[in-house]
């Protein structure tokens, strides 16, 4: 007997190295979770979606290129987000205890915090760092 395999669905936009970026793929984002009646989750997913953007901007995104933003939603209710980038550089462990003062350093502490699980993966050239919320 051959089990039958479910597809997940998947979506996905490319932005250009722009500060306006950042607010089309947080409207790409939610237009997503609608349509695939999976928004019970969307204020986590799209706080997300913007710190994974403004990072993959300021520090992953050379000039010239841009990003992807890639959202899946599994058959089991894990939706994936992802944000590819083509720039050099590492992603590391944010600190718990960024200072006070300090006016970054808090994007992948609040991912990490709203996240079932994030991560970060390789491409070449660059990275794509991702995180899962469980939405059924």
């Amino acid at each position: 007997m051959n089990a039958q395999t479910q597809h997940p669905h998947t979506r996905q936009a490319f932005y250009r190295r722009d500060r306006r970026s950042v607010g089309l793929a947080r409207k790409f984002a939610w237009r997503t979770l609608t349509d695939w009646a999976a928004a019970e989750r969307g204020d986590d997913v799209l706080l997300c979606v913007s710190e994974l953007a403004t990072n993959a901007l300021l520090h992953g995104v050379p000039a010239g290129r841009g990003f992807l933003l890639r959202l899946v939603l599994h058959t089991e209710g894990a939706l994936r987000v992802e944000v590819h980038d083509s720039g050099p550089g590492e992603v590391g462990c944010p600190d718990p205890t960024p200072d006070a003062d300090a006016e970054h350093g808090r994007g992948l502490l609040l991912v990490a915090s709203l996240a079932d699980k994030w991560g970060v993966g390789e491409r070449n050239p660059g990275k794509i760092v991702w995180c899962e919320f469980l939405v059924k």
